[in-house]
């Protein structure tokens, strides 16, 4: 099996937001930093070299692959803001629907700019989201 190459570091996560190019990316990302500083009153932390991480949980997967991963965060890219939801998309339908303007992956809310949605929709999602992977003593069997 190989080694995930996506791990938690010592990377300045301050200093990675203000070396990005892309001005608007850039101030999306500081703002999205105090929202999910206020919501998961974690301090974050860089995984790989491009994502912002909240918390931990260790998982484990039926072919026998564990690791750790983080609970929530996000990563600037290039096409937009990825905003990581770990127990997925699906529970949180409703307030999708209240959210703006994003397009969803399996986990991952892709939003262009912070502007597009409503920001109390987004930290009720992440914070749902954060609980419920504490729920789970971040222990999770995939």
């Amino acid at each position: 099996m190989s080694e995930l190459k996506t791990k938690k570091n010592e990377n300045d996560v301050k200093a990675f937001v203000e070396s990005l190019d892309h001005k608007k990316r850039r101030e999306d990302s500081l703002k999205l930093l105090e929202i999910m500083n206020e919501v998961t009153k974690e301090d974050p932390s860089m995984w790989g070299d491009s994502i912002i991480g909240y918390g931990s949980y260790h998982y484990k997967t039926k072919s026998g692959r564990e690791g750790d991963w983080f609970v929530t965060g996000f990563s600037p890219r290039k096409q937009s803001l990825s905003v990581y939801i770990m127990p997925g998309l699906h529970p949180f339908d409703e307030e999708l629907k209240r959210l703006g303007k994003h397009k969803v992956g399996k986990g991952c809310l892709y939003i262009n700019k912070l502007e597009d949605v409503e920001i109390d929709v987004l930290k009720e999602i992440i914070e749902k989201s954060f609980d419920a992977m504490r729920a789970k003593d971040f222990r999770i069997e995939v």
